[in-house]
C-alpha cells in the first residue's frame, strides 16, 4: 500500500503542470472503519456549507471510495472545507480542512482514532469491542490453519523420503490432533503415519511380527485414528465420502493384517457403500491383500465381488486363480482334478494381460503343465 500510495504522489506531483485547472489543488486519502479495516464504498464529499444542517449542505466535489478503501481527485478550489465522508446519504465521519492552489493533500479517514471512538454510542462500542473480538480469535485460528498445514506438508514429504521419521511424524499428527479435534484430514494423516510405522517394524520383523504386542498395537492405533477421522468427517458441514471411502479401505487392509476377516470385510464393504464407483478397485485391493496374507479361499471370494463390479481389471482373475490351483489334487489315475473356475480364471487372466508380461508365462506355465490348451488370446484396450 506504501508503495502504491508513493506512485499516486509521485503522479501528482506532475498535474499541477499538464491537467489541474490553474489555482485548484488534488486530494487524495484512505478511509478506514473504527477496527481498521478499509471501507470499500462510500463517498468523500466537500463543502464549504459548514454551519448548514446536513440535508441542507452543497458539496463543490464528490469522489467515490475504490475497492481497496481509497479515492482521489483533483479540481479543487482553494478554501476551508468541512470533508465529510457519507455512506449514501449518511455521514459517517468529517474533518475540516483547509486547501491551497497547488496543493496534492492527503485527506484521511482513520475512525480508529480515540475522538472518533469516544463519540460512538454505547451500543456501537459493544458491537466493536465484540468484532475485534472475533477477529482476534478468527487470526488465531489462522494462525493455527496455517501451522497444521506446514505440519501436514512436512509429514507427508517425511514419509516419501528414502529415510522416513515415522516417530517423529506420529507425534507431529497426534499434535496436530490435539490442537484441532474436529478436522478430518489429521487423524487420517495420523493413522497413514501410523500404518506406515507398523509396515516398516513388520516387515523388519519377518513372519514373527504378529506375535509382536507392539507392532500388533501400531496397527491398532491406526485403526483407531482412522475410524476417528471417519466419525469427524461425517459429523463436518461438508462431508468427504472420497476420504472416509479411503479411510475405510485403509482399515479393511490392517483388519486383514491382523487376520481379522470378519472387520476386514466389513470395512471394504462400508468403503464400496460411501463410494460405490470404487468397487472394482476396493474388492481388488482386499483380495490381493486377502490373498497377500495367505487367505486363499477369502480372496477368490473377494476377487469374485471386484469381477463382478469391473470385469475388465486382470488382477482379480490372477488372484483367483492363483487362490483356487493351490487347491489342486490328483486323483488315483494320476489325472489333475481341478477345481471349478480355475482354468476360466486363468484364461481371461490372459485375454487381459499382455503377453509378455512375467504373470503371463508363469499363467501359461501353469495351464500347460495341468495338461490344459491355452485358449484365450490378449486383446489389447482400446486407446
Amino acid at each position: 500500500m506504501k508503495k502504491l500510495r508513493l506512485f499516486s504522489l509521485l503522479a501528482a506531483a506532475i498535474l499541477p503542470m499538464t491537467m489541474l485547472a490553474q489555482g485548484t489543488a488534488s486530494v487524495h486519502g484512505h478511509v478506514q472503519n473504527a477496527a481498521g479495516v478499509a471501507i470499500n464504498t462510500g463517498d468523500v464529499k466537500f463543502t464549504t456549507d459548514k454551519a448548514a444542517e446536513p440535508k441542507d449542505r452543497k458539496y463543490k466535489n464528490t469522489f467515490k471510495v475504490d475497492a481497496n478503501g481509497d479515492y482521489k481527485g483533483a479540481d479543487v478550489a482553494p478554501g476551508d472545507y468541512l470533508v465529510v465522508y457519507t455512506q449514501g446519504e449518511k455521514s459517517i465521519d468529517y474533518q475540516e480542512v483547509s486547501i491551497k492552489a497547488g496543493d496534492d493533500k492527503t485527506i484521511d479517514f482513520d475512525m480508529t482514532r480515540k475522538e472518533y471512538i469516544d463519540k460512538m454510542s454505547p451500543e456501537d462500542k459493544k458491537a466493536l469491542e465484540d468484532y475485534k473480538k472475533k477477529m482476534g480469535e478468527t487470526l488465531n485460528a489462522n494462525k493455527v490453519i496455517a501451522n497444521l498445514n506446514a505440519a501436514l506438508k512436512a509429514v507427508s514429504a517425511d514419509l516419501k523420503s528414502a529415510n522416513p521419521n515415522y516417530d517423529e511424524d506420529i507425534k507431529t499428527m497426534q499434535q496436530a490432533t490435539a490442537q484441532k479435534a474436529d478436522e478430518a484430514v489429521l487423524w487420517l494423516n495420523l493413522g497413514q503415519a501410523q500404518v506406515a510405522k507398523a509396515d516398516h517394524d513388520s516387515k523388519a520383523a519377518g513372519k514373527a511380527w504378529q506375535s509382536d504386542e507392539s507392532i500388533v498395537k501400531q496397527y491398532n492405533d491406526a485403526i483407531a485414528s482412522f475410524k476417528k477421522g471417519i466419525e469427524v468427517n461425517a459429523a463436518s458441514k461438508k462431508p468427504a465420502p472420497l476420504d472416509a471411502g479411503i479411510a475405510w479401505n485403509t482399515i479393511g487392509n490392517t483388519e486383514a493384517k491382523l487376520g481379522k476377516l470378519t472387520e476386514s470385510e466389513e470395512a471394504y464393504d462400508n468403503a464400496v457403500k460411501i463410494a460405490p464407483a470404487s468397487a472394482g478397485m476396493v474388492y481388488g485391493n482386499e483380495a490381493a491383500v486377502l490373498f497377500n496374507a495367505g487367505h486363499g479361499d477369502e480372496a477368490a471370494a473377494a476377487a469374485d465381488k471386484a469381477i463382478a463390479a469391473d470385469p475388465t481389471k486382470a488382477d482379480p482373475y490372477y488372484i483367483k486363480g492363483q487362490a483356487l490351483v493351490a487347491k489342486v489334487t490328483v486323483d488315483k489315475n494320476g489325472k489333475y482334478v481341478i477345481p471349478p473356475g480355475t482354468i476360466e480364471a486363468y484364461q481371461k487372466f490372459l485375454e487381459l494381460t499382455p503377453p509378455e508380461s512375467p504373470r503371463a508365462t508363469e499363467v501359461k506355465e501353469i495351464l500347460t503343465g495341468m495338461g490344459e490348451t491355452i485358449t484365450t488370446k490378449y486383446k489389447a484396450p482400446k486407446k
